[in-house]
C-alpha cells in the first residue's frame, strides 16, 4: 500500500514542474535571468525504499571548452560521470537504498526479452521541462525494471552540460528527474549545477548541491 503523504508530496512536485514549464515562456527578456537555485532531492519521502539511479546518457560541452581530449570518448565519460553521481549519493543520502546502474545493468541482463538496456531507455528526452508524463515505451521500460528492482520510484540524470560563463568557472549543470514508475509520472525536477576548474570537479559540486547540508 502507497504513503498517501509520500504521494502527495511528489504530486505536489508535479506541479510545480507544471507551473514552472507554463511561467517560463521563450521571452527575450527572460533568457538571461538568473538561474533557479537546485532543489534538494526529497530524501525523507523515499527513506527506506529502493531507489534505482539510471545511467546518464547525454553529456555535452560548450565548444569554446575545447574539451574534445577531455570527455570525446563517451563511454569512459558516461562511466566516470556515473560513478561520481553514485558514490556521492549514496554517501550523502544514505537513508535510500539506491540500485546504481551497474547494479541495474546486471539486474537487466539477467533478464533478456523482458528488461530494456539502462543505457538504451532514450532518458535524454526527459531533461525537457514540458515533458510531465512519461511516454511509452520508455514508460513500459522503467515499470518492467522497477518490478525487477522491487521499487516504485526512479531517480533519472538526464543530461549533464558543461558551460563557462563569462564571469564564472567551469559549470555543470546536471538536469534530474524523479519518476513514480507505476504511474510514470513525473514528481520531481531540478537543474543540479555546481563550479570547478574540471569537468569532474564541477560535477561533483553539482551533485553536493542536491543533498546539502554536508561538507
Amino acid at each position: 500500500m502507497s504513503n498517501p503523504l509520500q504521494l502527495k508530496y511528489f504530486v505536489r512536485g508535479a506541479w510545480c514542474v507544471v507551473t514552472l514549464a507554463l511561467a517560463c515562456g521563450p521571452k527575450k527578456s527572460e533568457q538571461n535571468a538568473t538561474p533557479q537555485p537546485t532543489a534538494p532531492l526529497p530524501t525523507a519521502g523515499i527513506a527506506g525504499q529502493r531507489v534505482a539511479l539510471t545511467p546518464l546518457a547525454l553529456v555535452a560541452a560548450a565548444d569554446t571548452l575545447h574539451w574534445d581530449a577531455m570527455i570525446g570518448d563517451r563511454r569512459t565519460t558516461l562511466d566516470r560521470c556515473d560513478s561520481i553521481i553514485a558514490t556521492f549519493l549514496t554517501a550523502r543520502a544514505p537513508e535510500v537504498t539506491w540500485v546504481g546502474p551497474g547494479e541495474l545493468r546486471r539486474i537487466a541482463h539477467r533478464a533478456p526479452g523482458i528488461a530494456a538496456d539502462p543505457d538504451q531507455m532514450g532518458t535524454p528526452m526527459l531533461r525537457f521541462n514540458n515533458v510531465v508524463d512519461v511516454p511509452d515505451p520508455l514508460r513500459y521500460q522503467l515499470r518492467t525494471l522497477m518490478g525487477l528492482v522491487g521499487g516504485r520510484y526512479v531517480l533519472v540524470p538526464s543530461a549533464l552540460l558543461f558551460d563557462k560563463p563569462a564571469t564564472a568557472a567551469v559549470r555543470a549543470e546536471l538536469s534530474v528527474v524523479m519518476i513514480d514508475s507505476r504511474i510514470g509520472r513525473i514528481g520531481f525536477r531540478t537543474i543540479a549545477r555546481g563550479e570547478g576548474d574540471d569537468p569532474w570537479t564541477a560535477l561533483t559540486r553539482a551533485v553536493k548541491n542536491l543533498t546539502p547540508g554536508l561538507p
